[in-house]
């Protein structure tokens, strides 16, 4: 038990409390700067890759999920612990304080390190009821001639309880502020869809074959999803909304000034309305679309392209499909799309699978040719001026019909290393040119959708973090700014009628300026010229 109290005193210690602080700051420096997983597990699986044995130890050390990691939640839960054990004494102590009168005035007021004495010509009841105006504002405490250790009237007087009532309240927003975001965490939930827009370069006659409505019906709805381990994906709350378009603002250099999406959008029952009576809003960057429970933000963009595969029988599919926009400047872009031959060409399932159509390669909004032969595809602007793909052309089996999960940006590589899918053609296609196969197939490369990604987020508690944390500022701007002082006044009745008067003061925290107002309130009581008034000042002042 003595080593258990022990613990406790040394947990709840404020200064274990600001290492453990500080500790949780160091600790959350790894995820700032290596890929984390719940963000983007792609990035961490490229990682291990490049880096080998070393990223396989820092999976295991959890380096690559900081935040979810047994440490890194181990040292956040004894911080919370250290500050609640911390802030509860302190108030109680606080509380007693605020109730508990100012201390009577010491024996030797002149051994204090500011102090100053006088004689008024005032009785004593003159300059007591003086003291209480002048002190109208501060906590007083009056001890008669038998309370008071030198046997005179005495007042004792302390301003300044403010400090450490808002030191508290920074420290209780402090925990609360580490409280809901811990709440948050558990119940939150955060989504990610791509949606192609009606916007975009593409031949006359060509439509997207993907839809620009997306509704919060449902996980499945989701690119990538990510929730809190007591979300469990019933409790999504509905609404619908279509994206009409996504315009991008460029500088001259192509650095990105804006991104602006309209849309329309409705929630709850409004979603079995016409869409023309859905209401309408602008979805920009840093201009989220607030709904009743949810937030739409407006997070990147990229770009679709769209191809046509004719068959020899005159039968065609048009697919357009979004590619990762791996230049995040000018977007050059790399994907891959999939196409099914008609079912009336080979009745055979196998025989169909043996020529399905796999196009895998890159995208250029503004294409720009370079190399020796001019072969080579790069982009020289990300807005959609002049369209083009290089794209390798695979036939044979392309993973459509297996059931297993695929890549959306790149062909499956073991397919290819098996024969089952075997490249017939490299080509580099402008926008309306095409390329005709060995067996009388025509790709065509149509032109271009832009496409945006929406990120869908709920968190209860994000209002009362931001409520928190702006109690936690404004109180730890008070704490600094409010000064503990004391007064006190001693007077001594003197034989011809006179008043000895006694004055010291003390600052408990920071001194700056205090010198002053006790020398003020020191001429306000007796009644004083201001020291610039006069010439000479004969009033006796010690300060140490």
């Amino acid at each position: 038990m003595k080593y258990i109290r022990k613990a406790w005193r040394w947990l709840t210690s404020m200064r274990t409390a600001l290492a453990l602080l500080f500790l949780l700051a160091i600790a959350a420096i790894p995820g700032s700067l290596l890929p984390q997983r719940e963000l983007n597990e792609s990035n961490v699986n490229e990682f291990i890759e490049s880096n080998g044995r070393v990223a396989e130890i820092y999976d295991k050390l959890q380096l690559f999920d900081v935040f979810s990691s047994v440490w890194f939640q181990a040292i956040f839960v004894l911080l919370t612990i250290s500050l609640i054990g911390c802030i509860l004494p302190r108030s109680w102590d606080h509380y007693k304080a605020w109730k508990t009168k100012p201390t009577r005035a010491p024996k030797y007021l002149g051994r204090m390190p500011v102090h100053a004495e006088s004689n008024a010509s005032e009785s004593v009841e003159e300059l007591s009821g003086r003291t209480r105006e002048m002190l109208s504002k501060w906590r007083v405490a009056e001890y008669e001639p038998s309370e008071d250790r030198a046997g005179a009237v005495s007042f004792s007087a302390e301003r300044g309880y403010g400090r450490e009532l808002a030191n508290l309240i920074f420290h209780i927003a402090l925990v609360a502020m580490l409280i809901t975001i811990a709440a948050g965490r558990m119940v939150n939930y955060e989504g990610q869809v791509i949606v192609v827009t009606e916007s975009g370069s593409q031949g006359e006659g060509i439509q997207i074959d993907q839809s620009t409505e997306f509704c919060n019906t449902s996980t499945s709805n989701f690119d990538s999803f990510r929730a809190g381990p007591l979300f469990d994906g019933t409790g999504l709350h509905p609404f619908c909304m279509v994206a009409h378009d996504f315009t991008a603002d460029y500088l001259p250099n192509g650095q990105a000034e804006m991104f602006t999406s309209n849309v329309s959008y409705a929630e709850g029952e409004d979603i079995y309305k016409d869409e023309s009576e859905w209401e309408d809003y602008k979805l920009q960057v840093n201009h989220p679309l607030r709904l009743s429970d949810n937030r739409v933000y407006l997070q990147g963009h990229g770009y679709a392209p769209t191809i046509t595969v004719e068959w020899p029988n005159g039968e065609s599919r048009t697919q357009t499909w979004q590619f990762s926009p791996d230049d995040p400047t000018f977007f050059l872009s790399s994907g891959a799309m999939r196409f099914d031959p008609p079912a009336g060409m080979y009745p055979d399932l196998y025989e169909r699978r043996q020529n399905q159509i796999a196009v895998e390669g890159l995208f250029a909004p503004t294409a720009e040719w370079e190399g020796e032969n001019g072969q080579l595809l790069t982009s020289s602007f990300p807005a959609l001026h002049d369209p083009a793909m290089a794209i390798d052309i695979y036939r044979g089996d392309a993973g459509l019909d297996t059931g297993s999960a695929q890549s959306i940006f790149s062909l499956d590589q073991g397919l290819i290393h098996s024969g089952l899918l075997q490249k017939i053609d490299r080509v580099n296609l402008s926008q309306g040119e095409s390329v005709t196969l060995d067996d009388g197939t025509e790709i065509t490369f149509e032109g271009a959708s832009e496409f945006a990604n929406y990120q869908v987020s709920y968190d209860p508690f994000q209002k009362w973090v931001l409520v928190s944390t702006l109690v936690m500022l404004v109180s730890l701007v008070f704490s600094l700014l409010i000064k503990r002082r004391r007064v006190w006044v001693r007077f001594f009745p003197q034989e011809d009628g006179t008043t000895r008067v006694e004055m010291a003061g003390l600052a408990r925290t920071d001194r700056a300026g205090w010198n002053e107002e006790f020398y003020k309130l020191h001429r306000q009581l007796l009644h004083l010229p201001d020291p610039d008034e006069v010439e000479e000042d004969k009033v006796y002042v010690h300060d140490d």
